[in-house]
Parts: C-alpha cells; sequence; structure tokens
C-alpha cells in the first residue's frame, strides 16, 4: 500500500523556509525546540530521525512516548506537544476535526506489520500453525483500548478463532514497549507484536518469529500531524518535512515499516 503524501507541501502552508543547511552560527536564526509525541512502537526510529534531523538543521527535538491513546488524551488535556507521531490515522484525524491539529499536515508516514514472536526458537516453527492451536501459558499484546497494534492484534486473533480462548492467559502491555517487554523477560510465552520492536527482540535474544498476513487485520497506518501548539515552530514544521525526505523514509524502512 503506498502511503499518501499531503498536498500542498506543508512548508509553503504556513509560510516557512525549509530547515536551515547547518547549525546556527553568528548571523543565523536562534536555534528552535520541539516536542514529538511518539507511539511507543516508533520510539527508537523517531530518535534517530531527531538525531538526524537536529545534525542537518541545529534545531532541537525532544521526544515523549507512550501508547498512542496516552498521547490523544494528553494532547486533549493541553501537554504541549507540537507533533504527533501516530501509530494510527484515526486519532491524527481525530484531532484535526476536534480543532487540536492543522488539517493540511496530516500525513500518512509508515505501514506497520505484526509478528508473532517468542524467545523460545523452537516455538514458531509454523507460524500459522502455533497462533492457531499451541496452548499458551500467557501472551502478551498490547491493550487494544489504547494501542491501534493491541487492536491489530485482537483482530488477528479472531481471525483465527483464539480470541475468546486467550483471554484469560493475555498479558496486556500498557504499549508496545511493554508488551514486548513481557516476552523478552518471559513473563509471556509469545506474544504479538510490532515488525520492528520483534527485530530488535530477536537480535537481543534470538528465539523465533512469524509475520502475520496483512491481511488478517486493519492496515497499521501511522500518520503525523502538526499540532496547534506547533504551528508557528519552525522546528516541529522542520521535522515534519524531514519525514518526507529520503534519508528519513530509508531510515523508516530499514526498521520494519513498508
Amino acid at each position: 500500500m503506498r502511503v499518501r503524501r499531503a498536498v500542498p507541501v506543508l512548508l509553503a502552508i504556513v509560510g516557512l523556509a525549509a530547515w536551515p543547511a547547518g547549525r546556527a552560527g553568528a548571523g543565523a536564526p536562534p536555534v528552535a525546540q520541539a516536542r514529538i509525541a511518539v507511539a511507543a512502537n516508533f520510539s527508537e526510529v523517531a530518535r534517530l530521525l531527531a538525531a538526524q534531523y537536529m545534525r542537518r538543521s541545529g534545531n532541537r527535538i525532544e521526544i515523549s512516548t507512550a501508547s498512542t491513546g496516552k498521547l490523544y488524551a494528553q494532547i486533549r488535556h493541553g501537554a504541549p506537544f507540537d507533533v504527533l507521531l501516530a501509530a494510527d490515522h484515526a486519532t491524527p484525524q481525530r484531532l484535526v476535526d476536534e480543532g487540536l491539529a492543522v488539517r493540511a499536515s496530516l500525513y500518512d508516514y509508515a505501514r506497520g506489520r505484526l509478528v508473532l514472536w517468542s524467545r523460545d526458537a523452537t516455538l514458531v516453527t509454523d507460524g500459522e500453525r502455533t497462533l492457531r492451536g499451541h496452548d499458551f501459558r500467557r501472551f502478551a499484546i498490547a491493550n487494544p483500548a489504547l494501542a491501534p497494534y493491541g487492536a491489530a492484534a485482537r483482530q488477528a486473533l479472531r481471525h483465527v478463532g483464539r480470541w475468546d480462548t486467550l483471554q484469560p492467559r493475555l498479558v496486556l502491555g500498557e504499549n508496545v514497549g511493554q508488551a514486548t517487554q513481557f516476552v523478552l523477560s518471559g513473563n509471556a510465552e509469545a506474544g504479538l507484536l510490532p515488525r520492528s520492536l520483534a527485530q530488535e527482540a530477536q537480535r537481543q535474544a534470538g528465539g523465533s518469529a512469524w509475520l502475520v498476513p496483512a491481511d488478517w487485520h486493519q492496515p497499521i497506518i501511522q500518520s503525523a500531524v502538526l499540532l496547534d501548539h506547533g504551528r508557528d515552530n519552525p522546528a516541529a514544521i522542520g521535522f515534519l518535512e524531514y519525514l518526507r525526505d529520503d534519508t528519513a523514509r530509508r531510515t523508516i524502512a530499514a526498521h520494519g515499516y513498508d
């Protein structure tokens, strides 16, 4: 699925020039700073992108992470974030509809995938068979009420007829990062996790993994939006524009996103 691109270009809408080519120096504009609210699944990639952007622009980026649902609640209660990188499209759209974000800045920056992962290298040899029939002691997903990846995991479990039977054995993470830690620590035998986090967990601990078919759940489209608090913040505007840069897109793809 091709990621949608916002038209017209964000910088033209807000009437600001592109970010500076180097760090602020004599005669350069003062360094700007932006606070970016990032869905937990994208936290490490966002930090890498922020570092790349800061080296290029001289501006400063502060990253705060939580589940998309929690970030939405914080924004609704006045948290001074300038940009939201959500794990879905619906939450940024909702903020636009509520007058809390800039409509023309809404941009789909990545598409996520789910992976069945276990620390046990012998458990996931036939992923579909394991998910459909294994007698899991504990099984981890993110809370579907807070995290889009948790909602997708619930859809996948319903697809294979396991949602009802596994409910007493589910370990719900407040976000996908916590769900991943449940599997890494052995508190859950396996879990349905974002591919990006499952790849990192496998680098750390080995184990076994299987990519869940994309048509077992609704597409996980991750969208970014400029929040009303950041509509005049050049660091926030520049960072959003940087997400479209080829360097940024290669970084995103390298970490398990379509």
